[in-house]
């Protein structure tokens, strides 16, 4: 049976546009000439601005995972700014966008971490906490152990606690003993800080692997 080629995606080789075309499919292209466009702009970083404007007004899912890909390319103070006030959005898309892109600039995502875990909105502590599930930087476990001695949402204190199941070490069991007490009357975070620190202590026992 022979393939259709679909008619949104050619199939046949492509030549680059020109820098202008690029720009303007960007801005006023069908959703797959957007996604080309971004695509196409991979390594140019003076396209930054007008990535980060079409991420701010694009609709379609596959478009903006297109632009993220190429700003988080780029990395930089601008991109990690622009992620980070994606954080803020009412979409939850666009949220879990805006974590997974800031996963990828851990050093400069680090120069934010203090006061995104101090922000007075609980929720952006979350999605700071959601960060740093995958953050691949030295500081988060002593991160999350602070934000755990001083955390007064219940919500927040169960999301840390959730991440040092993963990453928790014997330098965290007063942390957790301390929101365990500190939540004497919320179940799940006394459940929740039991198992952690039954875990930390097991492996501990067990020494190095």
């Amino acid at each position: 049976m022979p393939l259709i080629s679909s008619p949104s995606e050619p199939s046949h080789p492509r030549r680059k546009p020109s820098r202008s075309a690029i720009l303007k499919a960007l801005a006023e292209g069908t959703a797959y000439a957007r996604r080309q466009a971004a695509r196409d702009l991979i390594g140019v970083p003076e396209a930054e601005a007008a990535l980060i404007r079409q991420l701010e007004r694009e609709e379609d899912p596959a478009v903006r995972r297109a632009l993220l890909d190429t700003l988080t390319g780029f990395g930089g103070a601008r991109v990690t700014a622009t992620l980070i006030a994606m954080l803020r959005q009412d979409d939850a898309g666009r949220r879990n966008e805006a974590v997974t892109a800031l996963q990828q600039l851990s050093q400069e995502v680090a120069l934010h971490m203090a006061d995104l875990l101090s922000d007075p909105d609980p929720d952006m502590r979350i999605m700071a906490v959601d960060v740093l599930r995958l953050l691949p930087h030295p500081e988060a476990p002593h991160w999350l152990h602070d934000l755990l001695l001083r955390e007064t949402h219940v919500n927040v204190a169960g999301v840390a606690i959730d991440r040092l199941a993963e990453i928790g070490t014997p330098a965290h069991l007063p942390a957790l003993e301390a929101a365990r007490t500190r939540f004497a009357a919320e179940p799940y975070i006394g459940f929740a800080a039991d198992l952690v620190i039954r875990r930390i202590r097991a492996l501990d026992a067990e020494g190095p692997r």
